[in-house]
C-alpha cells in the first residue's frame, strides 16, 4: 500500500471527521455523518495497520476515531454532568428494577428474624444454650446499649459503614453463585432475631427497638436492596430470555453494579446516624424520626425518581454502547 497516496485520497474524510468530533451540538444530518465517517475510519485504520503496522498515519487516525467515539457514545467532556446523570438516572433506574424483589426479601427476612426472636424468648433451653445466664443479662442490660457509645462518633460511624458496606458488597459481588445471598441474609436475620429474643427474655425489648430504629430502618433496607441486586444477577444467567447468557450477565451485571452507588450513599447516611444520633439522649420521636426521614428519602429515590428514569428508557446499564448512540441534537 502506498500510504501517502492512501492518506491523500482519504484526507478530506479524516478532516471532516475531526471537525465533527469537535462540535458540541449536532443536527440530525451531522450526527448521521459523524457515525458514517467513524465507521469508514475504522475500516481505513484496519487497512493501514494490516498493511503497514503502527505508522504515524494510523496513530493520528486512531486519535480522531477515539474523539469521535466519545461524541456519539455520550461520554462528553463534562464529567460533572455525566456524574449527575448516573446519580439521577442510571442508579435510581437500576434500584427501581429490583423494587419488588427487595420487598420480598424484606418480608422473608422479617419472618425469619421474628421466628428466631419468638423461639429464643419462649424457650428457656434455647436461652441457656446461648450462654451463661448472667452474661446474657449483662448483654441485655448493659452491653447492647453500650455498644453504640464504645468509641467516638466518627470512628464508630466509620466502623459501622465499613461493616455494612462489606455485607452489601458480598451480596452483589457473589450473588452470581445463587446461594450466597440467602446465606448472608439468613445469618443476619438469625442474629437480629436472637438478639431480640434475648432482650425480650429480660424485658428489654423496648430498648432493642428504640436502639436500632434510628439507623436500622435505612441500614437494613439497604442490605435488602443489595441482596435483591445479587439475586437478579444470578437470575440473569439462569433465565436470560432471548439473550445469550453472556450478554444477559454482562448487561444486568453492569446495571445492578450501578446500584452500588446508591447503596454506598445509603449506608454512609445510616452509619452517620448510628454514630451521631443513636447514642444521643434525645426524645425517641426525634431519633426515630431522623431514621424514618432518611429511609423515606431513599424510598423516594428508588421508587419515584427510579420510576421516572425507567419509564424514560433507562435500564441502569452504565455501558453507553448498550444504550445506543447518544448524540446531542439541536432543536
Amino acid at each position: 500500500m502506498d500510504l501517502d497516496a492512501y492518506s491523500a485520497a482519504h484526507d478530506a474524510e479524516w478532516r471532516r471527521l475531526r471537525e465533527l468530533s469537535r462540535q458540541r451540538r449536532f443536527a440530525g444530518r451531522d450526527a448521521d455523518e459523524l457515525i458514517e465517517h467513524y465507521q469508514a475510519g475504522t475500516t481505513q485504520l484496519s487497512a493501514i495497520t494490516t498493511s503497514a503496522g503502527q505508522v504515524s498515519q494510523a496513530a493520528r487516525l486512531s486519535v480522531q476515531l477515539s474523539r469521535a467515539r466519545l461524541r456519539f457514545t455520550g461520554a462528553g467532556a463534562e464529567p460533572w454532568s455525566q456524574l449527575a446523570r448516573v446519580a439521577t438516572r442510571e442508579v435510581p433506574a437500576a434500584l427501581y428494577r429490583i423494587r419488588y424483589l427487595t420487598i420480598a426479601i424484606a418480608v422473608a427476612f422479617t419472618a425469619v428474624a421474628s421466628l428466631y426472636a419468638v423461639w429464643v424468648a419462649t424457650n428457656p433451653d434455647v436461652v441457656a444454650a446461648l450462654g451463661p445466664y448472667e452474661e446474657l443479662r449483662r448483654y441485655a442490660e448493659e452491653d447492647f446499649v453500650g455498644y453504640y457509645s464504645e468509641s467516638s462518633e466518627a470512628v464508630f460511624g466509620l466502623q459501622v459503614f465499613s461493616n455494612n458496606a462489606w455485607i452489601a458488597a458480598q451480596c452483589v459481588a457473589f450473588g452470581i453463585v445463587g446461594f450466597w445471598v440467602p446465606v448472608v441474609l439468613f445469618q443476619n436475620a438469625q442474629g437480629i432475631g436472637s438478639s431480640a429474643g434475648i432482650m425480650a427474655e429480660f424485658d428489654r425489648l423496648d430498648v432493642f427497638f428504640l436502639s436500632i430504629a434510628p439507623h436500622g430502618q435505612l441500614e437494613i433496607y439497604a442490605i435488602f436492596v443489595a441482596g435483591a441486586a445479587g439475586l437478579m444477577i444470578f437470575w440473569s444467567w439462569v433465565a436470560p430470555g432471548s439473550r445469550t447468557r453472556t450478554q444477559a450477565l454482562a448487561e444486568d451485571g453492569r446495571a445492578f453494579f450501578a446500584a452500588i452507588g446508591g447503596l454506598v450513599a445509603a449506608l454512609l447516611v445510616s452509619g452517620i446516624i448510628e454514630g451521631y444520633v443513636t447514642r444521643q439522649e434525645w426524645p425517641e420521636v426525634v431519633r426515630i424520626g431522623i431514621g424514618t426521614v432518611a429511609l423515606a428519602a431513599f424510598l423516594a429515590y428508588q421508587w419515584m425518581l427510579g420510576r421516572r428514569a425507567f419509564r424514560d428508557g433507562e435500564t441502569g446499564d452504565l455501558d453507553p454502547l448498550s444504550r445506543g448512540a447518544r448524540v446531542v441534537v439541536a432543536d
